[in-house]
């Protein structure tokens, strides 16, 4: 391939993986592979300066603004840092500061948090104003999501004038991984990276929810300070530290080899840190030597950053064995010989799914490569067929669940390969969680952990199994009390009445929201007239696809289905609709609510929009008959205007309802 050909692929291949880390949180490639290839690709560029164009990633610092953010114009630069990859370059940054500063090369070497960069402004001692590092120059305003990290303060012991500090916002592994947990749980997609679920979190719109992402920050550099003269980076760090920041651990070095030997600490500590770090930071520690040798267009010249590289290792696959997740999805994973990663023992690895497998040809007795994929999960890269034993056969995942018999279905929009089973002791935590949400059955006090209290006691298996229990079983788990008890039967009574959409809902069929199932009890009035409807008859209505029809007509096949139902009716649960239809002065209308209400709950206001007979969609069109507008509309307010969608104030949508 010529180098012509070579630029236009590495740039499409950094623009589009650029594109996809910075703007959508959703990255397709490691960092090592993403700074490896811009690499090439600055090589390349440096080769034939002809080629450059203004639109190369490498002509740029950061990423694109994203719309519902005011901009915020950077003072002081928020630079990026030029990266090296082995020791040689390391050397080689060491030895240009040594022949430009002489015996004054002091460095100063710190681990490089994995997080999105901001900047925090401060006058006469007050948290003002916080950013994003966006291109460097401009970003974007997310002050009042930076108030929720408790470990910025809002106010300083020194009152200075003006303050402007920048430091890293990452989300702790702990918290991470309780995230993911809950995730799971509530049946949505796993966060890739903490990199990337802080990132989203300082993203959101709704400052409630970035609160509770529990994110946090270290403090890495003093931007500016009026009426404060510093000499050097280390007197900036243990200053900001007595302001009540969290600085960045660091220490202050001579030399080449003490600056490598810190970069290989910090490498096999990364485990000890709260926060991931995908590399070392290497500075002058003078600051009058950093004003001295200055910057280039995108980089400091007085600091790189050491990428650290994926550590890989052989390891042999002994066994594949079939977990069943929460959601029901059934995922491989290889059962390996012990092997040493990133700090940490590796005994198994994720196998994703059958496409995964297929693609790699991953048998039982390979040996294999295995690294950790984002430095957490380990994962395995590449099999060496050249150590393949004789007489190994492809794997298949299973036909049947391996935990409850059940058939197994693959997603039809996906790869995942999933348990039908309604009563699989696999899913049963997720399943009775789901049940009991406020959105389903609404029984009040059954949340998660006395779910889990009562599975692990073994009064529940199934949804049904919930109208059998006693207030005295119930008072003898952990924080509940008689009192409490007592409240958990009321409201589990109370629930056996609930409108029959709720149960739809409860159930946890594939593909059907609170709104399909609205949709399906306002239709068929029964659930046994929903049981009895066959696709082409569920497809005839408005809202239900043909995924959706099969999902339902499946669900309702299942003998563990059909026995769960069973049980329901047989605990005197409600299975007839309740709701009124005789007020339809909303058919055929498609609302769209944004912004924060302040006369009710969005939810509240979708369900009186469908009892009067309209349809609550969550994104704006040409269908779109109305768009609701609250404090603080955003990106569907602005699309509202550009279709013509009539726009109402909440005040003229109460005197609608009314």
């Amino acid at each position: 391939m010529d180098y012509r050909a070579r630029i236009k692929e590495l740039r499409e291949i950094l623009n589009e993986n650029g594109y996809r880390y910075y703007v959508l949180d959703a990255p397709t490639m490691s960092d090592w592979e993403y700074d490896r290839l811009n690499r090439e690709l600055e090589e390349l560029e440096a080769a034939h300066p002809e080629e450059i164009t203004p639109d190369s990633p490498t002509q740029r610092i950061g990423g694109k603004l994203l719309q519902g953010f005011a901009t915020y114009t950077h003072e002081v630069p928020l630079e990026s840092l030029q990266d090296v990859f082995d020791a040689g370059e390391v050397a080689d940054f060491c030895q240009r500061m040594e022949e430009a500063l002489g015996d004054r090369a002091v460095y100063s070497v710190e681990p490089k948090v994995d997080g999105l960069s901001v900047a925090l402004e401060y006058r006469d001692g007050l948290f003002y104003q916080g950013a994003t590092r966006g291109d460097g120059r401009v970003g974007e305003d997310v002050t009042e999501n930076l108030r929720t990290i408790r470990s910025i303060p809002m106010q300083l012991p020194e009152k200075l004038p003006r303050l402007i500090v920048r430091g890293e916002v990452f989300m702790p592994k702990r918290v991470f991984e309780e995230l993911n947990a809950a995730r799971e749980l509530a049946g949505k997609p796993l966060l890739a990276n903490p990199r990337n679920a802080a990132a989203g979190s300082l993203r959101q719109l709704d400052p409630k929810i970035c609160a509770q992402r529990k994110l946090d920050i270290q403090i890495f550099n003093l931007q500016l300070a009026e009426g404060r003269d510093f000499v050097t980076h280390g007197e900036t760090l243990e200053y900001l530290a007595s302001q009540r920041f969290k600085v960045i651990p660091h220490k202050v070095l001579s030399g080449t080899e003490e600056v490598q030997a810190e970069i290989e600490r910090i490498n096999n500590t990364r485990e000890e840190y709260p926060f991931d770090i995908d590399g070392a930071v290497v500075k002058a520690n003078s600051l009058a030597d950093r004003e001295a040798l200055g910057s280039t267009a995108k980089c400091p010249k007085w600091a790189v950053a050491f990428k650290y590289p994926p550590e890989r290792k052989p390891a042999q696959v002994l066994d594949i064995v079939v977990q069943v997740g929460r959601t029901g999805v059934l995922t491989p994973k290889a059962v390996l010989t012990p092997v040493r990663l990133a700090g940490t023992t590796v005994t198994n690895a994720t196998l994703h799914n059958q496409d995964y497998i297929t693609e790699k040809d991953i048998r039982i007795g390979d040996t294999v490569v295995v690294q950790k994929a984002g430095e957490i999960i380990p994962e395995i890269v590449e099999v060496d067929f050249s150590k393949r034993p004789e007489g190994t056969a492809p794997y298949t995942l299973p036909d049947i669940c391996p935990v409850c018999g059940a058939p197994v279905v693959r997603d039809e929009d996906g790869a995942a390969v999933r348990c039908t089973g309604a009563e699989c002791p696999a899913q049963r935590l997720r399943n009775l969680t789901h049940f009991a949400s406020r959105d389903a059955m609404d029984i009040d006090g059954c949340g998660p952990a006395v779910i889990q209290q009562l599975v692990d006691h073994e009064l529940v298996r199934t949804a049904a199994d919930l109208y059998h229990l006693r207030a005295e079983e119930v008072e003898k788990l952990d924080r509940m009390g008689k009192k409490s008890a007592e409240n958990l039967i009321r409201a589990i009574d109370k629930s056996r009445s609930n409108d029959l959409s709720r149960l739809i809902y409860g159930l946890g069929i594939r593909q059907v929201g609170e709104k399909a199932a609205q949709t399906l009890a306002r239709h068929f009035r029964t659930l046994d007239a929903l049981m009895a409807a066959t696709e082409e008859e569920l497809t005839a209505i408005d809202d239900v696809g043909a995924v959706t029809a099969h999902c339902i007509t499946d669900y309702f096949r299942d003998p563990q289905a059909q026995d769960l139902i069973r049980r329901l009716g047989e605990a005197g649960v409600n299975m007839t609709s309740t709701a009124e239809t005789t007020d339809q002065r909303f058919a055929g209308m498609t609302f769209v609510l944004t912004g924060t209400l302040t006369r009710f709950d969005r939810k509240t206001a979708e369900a009186m929009v469908v009892e009067r007979g309209g349809k609550a969609a969550g994104s704006v069109s040409k269908k779109t008959t109305y768009v609701v507008a609250g404090e603080a509309a955003g990106s569907k307010l602005q699309k509202a205007r550009e279709l013509g969608v009539p726009v109402l104030t909440e005040e003229e949508f109460a005197q609608m309802l009314e």
